[in-house]
């Protein structure tokens, strides 16, 4: 009887809590996976709306100027008339060409430098390293990339502008290029230096990550092969991360691209066209790239043709940034392809 008993009743009541603990966790997983899309959805809807606000507040100037914007320059010239402008004749054409080339030279200078010493020490830190010593390179990697910009910025004011002063720059100099444009440190050579110090931590990161990445029988095979470790690491590793070390170079190359306050602090804060038949002058010339421009200029965004167009600095820096980000992932998917790991 109490077998009977056991088998009818006790064992259906354990199933039920079985099922009952099931149906329970599978309602919980479904809450978690409505709750992560929701919140994905809400970031895509407050950038699309952040797009939609910034291209509505510069739309003005992009109609008035047409192509102009970004095919003529005489942006100081325009940004004074435009702040003495009458309220009821406001100046609605501007020319950004020169920002849109300081940002640019600016930052493909920078890349020229921290691009091979990021994957240098990267290959050191990774191949070279072991132990203790790795961990402690890994740890003061990211931390300097952690550094806020504006102590770079102090940085390059207390030391590189007064080198370059010292070492580049003399009175015959400063005379000759005067009619241009005034030599005194602040530049893009200046620019180049500090942007480059901030976005080498972060090269180094993610060539770190793509690097230790890479599967250890890859170095196995080659070492038994016969293989030297330099060839190794040369025709082996780096090819086998190159997609992850790609990636990183391009997501650098916005964070270049999209830094104000270090170089509104020394790339000179005017907006000059830098002209190759200055020589190496061209290097000294002070420029004023498109996000410091936002910072320097915002004291005048009072008036609306103004604020029209430092907006539409944000919209090109977005478009520029957008480009970047959806190229990596163009990239990266590209070498993996043909790398056949898709």
């Amino acid at each position: 009887m109490a077998k009977i008993f056991f088998e009818d009743v006790v064992k259906p009541t354990v199933f039920s809590k079985t099922k009952i603990s099931f149906n329970l966790s599978a309602l919980y997983d479904k809450l978690w996976e409505y709750a992560i899309f929701s919140l994905a959805a809400t970031g895509a809807i407050i950038i699309v709306l952040i797009f939609v606000f910034i291209f509505m507040k510069a739309w003005p100037v992009f109609q008035a100027s047409g192509l102009k914007v970004i095919t003529t320059s005489n942006f100081e010239e325009q940004i004074r008339h435009a702040y003495f402008a009458p309220l009821d004749e406001q100046l609605w054409e501007f020319g950004l060409l020169s920002l849109i080339v300081g940002s640019l030279t600016t930052a493909l200078g920078a890349l020229f430098i921290a691009v091979p010493a990021g994957v240098g020490t990267a290959v050191i830190i990774c191949e070279m390293s072991s132990g203790l010593l790795k961990r402690f390179l890994e740890a003061a990697t990211r931390l300097l990339a952690a550094i806020p910009s504006v102590i770079y910025g102090l940085v390059g004011l207390m030391v590189v502008i007064p080198l370059i002063s010292d070492r580049l720059l003399n009175v015959e100099l400063q005379i000759k290029y005067l009619e241009y444009f005034q030599l005194n440190g602040y530049s893009m050579l200046a620019g180049i230096i500090v942007l480059s110090f901030m976005i080498v931590p972060l090269v180094i990161a993610l060539s770190v990550d793509a690097i230790n990445a890479v599967p250890r029988k890859y170095r196995e095979a080659s070492l038994a092969l016969g293989i030297t470790k330099w060839r190794t690491i040369i025709k082996v590793v780096i090819p086998a991360a190159k997609s992850g070390i790609l990636a990183g170079v391009i997501l650098a190359a916005g964070r270049g691209i999209g830094e104000a306050i270090a170089l509104s602090m020394v790339s000179g804060a005017s907006a000059n066209m830098p002209s190759l038949r200055h020589g190496f002058v061209f290097f000294l010339t002070p420029v004023l790239p498109l996000a410091s421009a936002i910072i320097n200029k915002s004291q005048a965004i009072s008036v609306p043709s103004i604020e029209a167009a430092l907006f539409s600095c944000g919209v090109i820096l977005l478009v520029i940034c957008a480009f970047l980000s959806i190229s990596t992932r163009i990239v990266e998917s590209a070498v993996r392809r043909r790398q056949g790991l898709d």
